[in-house]
């Protein structure tokens, strides 16, 4: 169990100790999609649904989500957040809207998490406000796409591990 970060000797949960880890800068970037149906990216980006500007309002209930992902995940480090963004596209290819969530700090370790809380919560808010025009809403794709900074340096989605 002693290759698994988050236990201790034990086997008990704990939160991995990163005092001596020094701070960098990091940043990550998470994606998802919603698909709907055509006439539903049409009205949210219209403005023409029962609960108004649903797209601003769930970008800001992401960047909300990425301030409070310490306290929804167990054992993740609260960091403080330099910048969070959220950005909800329409797509009518798909159709329907991807989402995308862009996270930095300067900390000890990585905010990974943060961007993948964004995104959900952002993706979730938008299926809450939409729900009563569109029943075959589905959520997928998410992901973290990108990473910057660390001792284990950059990734994006795609390339080596």
């Amino acid at each position: 169990m002693s290759e698994l970060s988050h236990l201790d000797a034990e086997g008990r949960a704990r939160m991995v100790d990163v005092t001596d880890k020094p701070a960098t800068d990091r940043t990550a970037a998470a994606e998802g999609v919603l698909t709907c149906a055509a006439d539903t990216v049409a009205r949210a980006v219209a403005g023409d649904t029962p609960k108004g500007a649903v797209i601003a309002t769930a970008e800001l209930a992401g960047v909300m989500g990425a301030k409070r992902t310490a306290e929804l995940i167990p054992l993740c480090h609260p960091l403080p957040l330099t910048r969070v963004a959220v950005t909800i596209q329409p797509d009518l290819a798909l159709p329907g809207f991807r989402l995308r969530a862009e996270v930095r700090t300067h900390g000890p370790t990585g905010v990974e998490m943060e961007a993948l809380t964004a995104v959900s919560v952002a993706v979730l808010t938008l299926f809450d406000m939409l729900k009563a025009i569109d029943r075959t809403m589905v959520i997928g794709e998410v992901r973290v796409v990108e990473k910057r900074g660390g001792r284990s340096g950059d990734w994006t989605a795609g390339s080596a591990a």
